[in-house]
């Protein structure tokens, strides 16, 4: 597995992908930095961090696109495959290189309230418990859109599907109020991120959130391994 994560990681950084992520990031957390703390006068960061939801789940589909995809259009997973490697270290060597890339990228965040607390008195219990949140959010993404990028060759297919996945994370919480019945309401409101999220942007870390976002980047990992094995007896 450590061989696989040193090799994943090094890629990032051997093409523009890694530099282009960390800039982005960085760029949007400088942004809602001076918008909503240093032109308002303010070290309440809630705002920053909720904005950075919708930022982060457009912009990890990107980071995760050739994760399993390249291998597989590239032909090297098959010699992947047949080494004395287990399927699930594998993933997990691939997993963890994107979420070392993912913790470099908001750590932006950590950043900018060592700033704030050059010049006031940051909340930082409530700042610990957004970067928690955030780094949680991430965890469960990449699961999700490394598992796209497993059942592809093409890195733009799984970028798109990333993307609306994405979308569907950013809309259920309108299909609450659409939908008539009750099991579904439910359903749509258990699976809403953005309400498991927003509890963190406020200091609150609720057990049941963290075990969530926990238990779906687990879930997709599975998966992913499962299509790994897959392959490699198809």
């Amino acid at each position: 597995m450590r061989a696989v994560l040193k090799r994943e990681f090094r890629a990032y950084f051997q093409s523009p992908l890694g530099y282009v992520f960390i800039a982005v990031m960085y760029f949007f957390t400088g942004y809602y930095f001076f918008t909503y703390n240093l032109y308002s006068n303010t070290t309440d960061m809630s705002n920053l961090f909720h904005q950075l939801f919708s930022v982060v789940l457009f912009l990890v589909p990107i980071l995760t696109m050739r994760l399993m995809s390249e291998d597989k259009r590239a032909k090297t997973d098959q010699l992947l495959l047949t080494a004395p490697v287990p399927r699930i270290g594998i993933v997990m060597g691939k997993y963890l290189s994107a979420l070392c890339v993912y913790l470099i990228a908001v750590s932006s965040a950590l950043l900018m309230a060592v700033i704030l607390s050059v010049y006031g008195q940051p909340d930082w219990p409530v700042i610990i418990g957004n970067l928690i949140g955030l780094i949680l959010l991430g965890a469960a993404l990449i699961a999700i859109c490394m598992f796209l990028s497993s059942l592809t060759e093409s890195q733009v297919i799984a970028a798109v599907c990333g993307f609306a996945v994405s979308l569907f994370l950013v809309l259920v919480d309108a299909l609450v109020y659409v939908v008539s019945g009750s099991l579904f309401k439910k359903l749509f409101s258990y699976l809403s991120f953005n309400d498991r999220y927003s509890g963190f942007t406020i200091g609150l870390i609720d057990f049941s959130n963290v075990l969530f976002f926990l238990s779906v980047a687990a879930l997709f990992v599975l998966l992913t391994t499962a299509v790994l094995e897959k392959r490699r007896w198809s």
